[in-house]
């Protein structure tokens, strides 16, 4: 064998050797870079077995709203659009309140909210509040203004229809209670009535049982100090002049706030002012004994109060006794008389009534 091969072969021996000393091979260190643990994929899996494993955080329970809606008389208000806007910025939701005037929401979640309510002839109004989690919340009663003739209503909704919602506020309206309101209105710009509303007006305040009341007491007190005495005394005095006394009632009413208004296109009912100066009030209200609101928005002369006094004068002719009877210059006096009551009357309409009539509009007044 060459010398140099065997060099080589001794060489490759020792280097054999001292490899296998110290524990190292080309296939050993191949298999210890294979089986070694990657640290990254063995950190990565830790992560997604503890993220899968894990308990998922509890959600807040939802809360429930419920609340009643009506007019400013205290009459329910069916079928009106109540839209809520949850606190999570889901999509809002609405409900129409049902013939006993609730709504009910279910499952809303907690946090803040905003309602909106609104109706046909009514003003939209907007309620805001926070819901607790689990919480059932009852809304107080949600009263909705009588739409004025500037208010934006909904499309669709007819002047007829704003002019019934604001009669109903208006036939709600008592002094202390008890005495009629109705012909005052406290909406500076009430839309005009139509006929048919007129009459309807008229027929309410004739048969309200404080009429009844006055007739009954006035043709009691013409009985005690002998007035009349074709009518005699006893239960059929007492009768006849009670009939007395109520046609004056209803014709009055009748003729001056239904049939010429309707004629005239006027309107019968006092504006309340309730601004400017205590000058400018009074002398507001004493003009409105002779100037009146005509369905046009527009004043001018109250021919329908004036010719109403006159024209119910001459019917009481027919049905009082002949001595009793007014002639033409008697006629014309009582309707003196009449104009300066109505102006008396309306300046306590605009300085005192106001604050003895609990159902009156103050949502037109706010900024008095």
């Amino acid at each position: 064998m060459p010398s140099q091969f065997k060099s080589a072969l001794l060489a490759f021996v020792c280097v054999g050797l001292v490899c296998i000393s110290v524990g190292w091979s080309p296939c050993l260190a191949q298999n210890d870079r294979t089986s070694a643990p990657n640290p990254e994929q063995s950190g990565s899996a830790n992560p997604s077995t503890s993220s899968t494993s894990g308990e998922q955080p509890a959600q807040p329970a939802a809360a429930t709203i419920n609340g009643t809606v009506i007019d400013q008389s205290g009459a329910i208000v069916a079928g009106a659009r109540v839209t809520i806007a949850p606190a999570d910025r889901s999509p809002s939701l609405d409900v129409l309140s049902g013939t006993d005037g609730e709504f009910f929401f279910p499952r809303i979640a907690p946090g803040p909210f905003k309602l909106t309510i609104t109706s046909a002839g009514f003003a939209p109004k907007t309620i805001s509040g926070l819901l607790h989690p689990g919480e059932i919340q009852t809304i107080p009663q949600i009263a909705l203004d009588v739409a004025s003739a500037l208010t934006e209503v909904d499309v669709g909704v007819s002047r007829i229809e704003i002019a019934e919602e604001q009669i109903k506020v208006e036939e709600a309206q008592r002094v202390l209670g008890i005495v009629p309101n109705f012909y005052v209105s406290y909406i500076p710009n009430a839309v005009p009535l139509t006929s048919k509303q007129k009459f309807k007006l008229a027929a309410r305040s004739v048969i309200d049982p404080f009429s009844f009341l006055v007739a009954g007491a006035s043709a009691g007190v013409e009985q005690a100090q002998g007035h009349f005495v074709e009518y005699g005394q006893g239960a059929q005095g007492y009768a006849k002049r009670f009939g007395a006394n109520y046609g004056d009632i209803a014709s009055s009413t009748f003729i001056g706030g239904a049939i010429f208004p309707s004629l005239l296109k006027q309107d019968p009912r006092y504006f309340y002012k309730g601004t400017g100066s205590t000058q400018s009030r009074i002398l507001y209200a004493i003009a409105n004994s002779v100037i009146c609101k005509g369905d046009n928005g527009r004043w001018q002369p109250g021919y329908s109060n004036i010719l109403g006094s006159l024209a119910a004068g001459g019917i009481s002719n027919i049905y009082y006794p002949a001595d009793d009877r007014n002639g033409a210059e008697l006629t014309f006096e009582n309707a003196a008389l009449g104009i300066g009551s109505n102006a008396v009357t309306n300046l306590l309409q605009e300085f005192v009534m106001r604050r003895f009539t609990p159902k009156a509009n103050k949502h037109d007044l706010a900024n008095q």
